[in-house]
């Protein structure tokens, strides 16, 4: 369809040029631009279609960039970036080389702060009103927050330090009754009261009414509606933090938006506005089912996503899934946490079987943790499932509440290594480094879908904490067994047996590191344990050949390539090797293959590496990283 007022719009500027009453028709056509945009390249959907008229009303109201809008999560900000000069970049949202899909300093002006975990904007939008204050700049600053991030403890301890604060700090929780898996918890009911409640709507339409009049009403409207609000309900829960509560308002409707806005810009002090919008609002598919349409690959709008591929290869978080509901079977101690993440951890058909033992704690991983520690503490078998990157959430919870205690929880990181086009913020890059310098942890790699199963198994039978990690997507497509087989702790496989050099491979490399061993004639293992690390085989692999080369898909520095290193030191065994794995230095989002080749992780960067070393002069301490 033809953009006749989107294509006229440049930058926020260019949009504050135009008459209000043109702003609905520019509404429709953003939506109608995003759904034929991302449908093309994939992405972030429904939440993006339910804040196109919140989008436009900011950058219409306030004087962006001078005043700052920090957008939670971020996977909400499409809109955002096509009104502020990237509209031709969404051709290529999420490719090596595009546009990010969340803010990003680096790339926009506009972009005031790089968001893409849940539940940091009022921090880091505090922190900016009060450097403006420090600093005597007069602006606005803005949070947008959805509902779901609102159950994350650090939303609360930023609107407890934001209340007391004295500056000019705007609050707008967008509250769409979701996050990514339906939203849960005593905010989520305590929200729906607030929506619901008839005499409070009454009230919030009378102080809407005077909060529309001209802008020096302002102050008096506050007045007016503190009073009002005092005499029919007790005060809101953000109240008591210290904010000017208002809401909710409808946040499709651009005639309560804008003067609601234009108000809230005259008054003092932290603000907190409420407003209701719809996941997927202007797309019935999307609007029908939010979640299938959060994110999204490539379909035709017409059509809608179709069901998957008959035949597809499992994908690990399948085979996760099902393990885990086969293991709820054999065990009711069996139990199952996920911080908000119930479609993306394959927990759905759990929940369906076992609702009593299902536990999804909304945004809040270090609850997830520390709660399934105390599950432990009385006989459970917790199992967590959670993103790689998001683990990085509640290191603390996990050290101090799990490891030094050395309780039974099962982590099942999923999204280990490079994961795509959500970059940086979301590879499992750090997972080994971080994990195996805890004691008391197992933690297990595997190279295919059933050594996955069966590393699970393996780590539900451990009395001590465990952690399997394993990548987005399918792997090789290898058989699964529905045995629970247990393997030996601490025990590798010796895949292929070759000479001069010998591959250490941990985790899905393996699949590419048998190429490469068949190529040079290698020898290639199967490592499967970090920690313990199988000792015994590395400094056979030493004395038996010229060169070890370490292959995974974690960063080096630290990772299972420097425990092989710290191994073979401690056995006093000098060895040339070589660290293959992620560089030191922030990936970039873009498709999976593209990314692993450009760390020369694929087939033709190892054999390079590898030949390059056998090449070179020998040196006792040479490591290289990929």
């Amino acid at each position: 369809m033809p953009y006749e007022l989107l294509s006229t719009i440049h930058d926020p500027a260019d949009l504050r040029k135009l008459e209000r009453t043109k702003l609905q028709q520019l509404a429709d056509e953003l939506r109608a631009f995003l759904l034929e945009s991302v449908s093309s390249t994939g992405g972030h959907l429904s939440s993006n279609l339910g804040t196109v008229e919140l989008t436009i009303a900011l950058h219409y109201v306030f004087n962006t960039h001078d005043d700052r809008i920090v957008w939670d999560v971020g996977h909400q900000s499409y809109s955002h970036k096509i009104l502020t000069g990237r509209r031709e970049g969404m051709a290529r949202l999420r490719m090596l080389g595009g546009i990010s899909g969340f803010p990003r300093r680096s790339e926009s002006i506009y972009d005031t702060f790089g968001t893409a975990h849940s539940s940091t904007s009022i921090s880091a939008a505090l922190g900016m009103a009060i450097a403006a204050r420090q600093k005597g700049e007069k602006r606005h600053v803005i949070a947008v927050i959805g509902d779901g991030a609102m159950s994350a403890g650090m939303a609360y301890e930023a609107m407890n330090n934001a209340g007391i604060s004295d500056t000019d700090l705007l609050v707008i929780l967008n509250d769409n009754d979701m996050s990514i898996s339906p939203p849960v918890g005593g905010m989520n009911r305590y929200l729906a009261r607030l929506v619901s409640g008839r005499a409070y709507v009454a009230a919030r339409h009378a102080a809407e009414r005077l909060l529309s009049g001209i802008p020096p009403l302002g102050k008096l409207a506050k007045k007016v509606e503190v009073h009002a609000k005092g005499m029919i309900v007790p005060s809101t829960l953000f109240e008591q933090f210290g904010f000017n509560y208002i809401g909710p308002i409808d946040g499709h409707d651009l005639d309560s938006l804008i003067p609601t806005l234009k108000n809230i810009r005259e008054l003092e002090g932290p603000q907190f506005l409420h407003i209701v919008t719809r996941k997927g609002q202007g797309y019935k598919l999307a609007e029908a089912d939010p979640v299938l349409y959060h994110g999204v690959s490539k379909f035709e709008p017409a059509a809608g996503i179709g069901a998957g591929k008959a035949g597809a290869k499992p994908t690990f978080t399948q085979v996760f899934g099902d393990w885990l509901c086969d293991a709820a079977a054999q065990d009711e101690r069996v139990v199952g946490i996920t911080p908000a993440m119930r479609e993306g951890s394959g927990l759905v058909k759990f929940a369906q079987q076992h609702p009593e033992r299902y536990f999804d704690v909304g945004i809040a991983e270090q609850h997830a943790v520390t709660f399934a520690a105390g599950l432990a503490c009385e006989g459970l078998k917790p199992v967590v499932a959670i993103y790689s990157t998001f683990l990085q959430r509640a290191y603390d919870q996990l050290i101090h509440d799990v490891q030094i205690q050395n309780l039974p929880v099962l982590f099942a990181l999923d999204r280990a290594g490079l994961v795509g086009a959500d970059g940086a913020t979301h590879h499992g890059a750090f997972d080994l480094s971080y994990l195996r310098c805890i004691p008391n942890l197992t933690v297990m790699v595997p190279a295919d879908e059933n050594e996955c199963r069966q590393m699970l198994s393996t780590g539900l039978t451990l009395d001590t904490p465990a952690a399997v990690r394993y990548p987005r997507g399918s792997g090789a497509g290898t058989a699964v067994e529905k045995t629970m087989q247990v393997l030996p702790v601490g025990k590798g496989q010796v895949r292929r047996e070759g000479r001069r050099v010998a591959i250490l491979a941990f985790g899905p490399l393996l699949q590419v590191a048998a190429e490469v061993a068949e190529e040079l004639d290698a020898s290639l293992v199967n490592m499967r344990f970090v920690k313990p690390l199988d000792d015994e085989l590395v400094a056979r692999m030493a004395h038996r050949h010229d060169l070890l080369v370490t292959l995974e898909d974690n960063v080096v520095k630290g990772g299972a390539g420097s425990a092989v290193a710290e191994s073979l030191a401690q056995q006093g065994i000098a060895a040339q090797i070589l660290h293959l794995g992620l560089p030191d230095r922030f990936i970039d989002h873009g498709d999976q293959a593209q990314l692993l080749a450009l760390a020369e992780l694929d087939r033709n960067g190892i054999l390079a590496s590898i030949r390059a070393r056998l090449a070179a002069p020998q040196q006792s301490a040479n490591v290289r990283a990929a």
